[in-house]
Order: C-alpha cells, then sequence, then structure tokens
C-alpha cells in the first residue's frame, strides 16, 4: 500500500485547526466520520462516528471529516481510537492529499490506479472501488497499489464531489 509519509494529511491549503470530538466506535485514523445525530455536546464537542447514509434521509449528517491520529496523546495513524476517547478530525477542501483507510473487500483483488475514483463504504467509513452509478466520488488515488490483502492507508486527493 503506497501510503505518503507517517500523517493522515499530507497536504493542506491552509493552517486552520484540528476538530476535537468524542469518538463513537473503534475506527482508525484516515476513517470517514460524521457528527452522531441527536447526541448532545460533551463539554463543547460533539460525537463523531463512523459515514452512515441513513443517519438523516440517505445523506450523512453534517460536514464529512476524516479522523486523524491523536498526536495530544501520543498515538500514531494506525493506533485505533476507543469509544468515548478524545479525537481529531480534518475536515477536508477539494485537492487536499490524505492517506487514506481503504477497505479490503474478501475476494475482490481490488487493484487501484493513480486517478481511480472512491466511494466511502456506508457503515464503516473506510473507502472502496466505485461500484454502481453512485452520486459522489469523493476521493481519488494518488499512488497505485497491488491487491489488498488488509485494510491500509492509501495516498488520496480529496475532490469534492
Amino acid at each position: 500500500m503506497a501510503s505518503q509519509g507517517n500523517k493522515i494529511v499530507v497536504k493542506s491549503h491552509d493552517n486552520r485547526p484540528y476538530v476535537e470530538g468524542i469518538i463513537s466506535g473503534t475506527d482508525k485514523p484516515g476513517t470517514v466520520m460524521q457528527i452522531s445525530p441527536a447526541v448532545e455536546p460533551i463539554s463543547g464537542r460533539y460525537t463523531w462516528l463512523n459515514y452512515d447514509r441513513a443517519a438523516d434521509g440517505n445523506r450523512p449528517a453534517g460536514p464529512l471529516a476524516v479522523l486523524v491520529e491523536n498526536w495530544k496523546l501520543g498515538k500514531d495513524a494506525t493506533t485505533a481510537y476507543v469509544t468515548g476517547e478524545y479525537c481529531l478530525l480534518w475536515i477536508p477542501q477539494a485537492g487536499e492529499e490524505l492517506n487514506m483507510l481503504v477497505a479490503n473487500i474478501a475476494g475482490t483483488g481490488d487493484l487501484f490506479a493513480i486517478g481511480d475514483l472512491l466511494i466511502v463504504d456506508d457503515g464503516t467509513g473506510k473507502l472502496i472501488a466505485t461500484t454502481g452509478t453512485p452520486e459522489s466520488e469523493p476521493f481519488m488515488c494518488a499512488s497505485t497499489t497491488a491487491a489488498l490483502t488488509a485494510d491500509a492507508l492509501m495516498h488520496c486527493f480529496y475532490t469534492g464531489y
């Protein structure tokens, strides 16, 4: 798998701050997240869960964000969070480069090439190869990879659509 460096955010447009939140689940950095609907903030921080289209009329609730490594707690880009833990997120802008978690879909032998468009897997927040006729393909491969044998970080561009 061809990630770019050891951070989730590779290149951003500016120095805007990371979003602070509370995690709901055991997701790893590089996962697409959304605000947990109908959950009140805790000390001013919203609760975040992995991407779920059904959360709000077949659309994700609120902005899409990418879970990043929590360097404030000494964690790296491969360490999963724990439910209730303080988390850091990045709300990407079109053209930014990120190392995103791509799902290994058993039996598919997915290969990825630069320029391939990716969709967010509903219910996991991991990226997968485009299937069917999606309304949104928010990420594009920025590296070429061999067939996955496990979920892995992959260098991607955020397309913004």
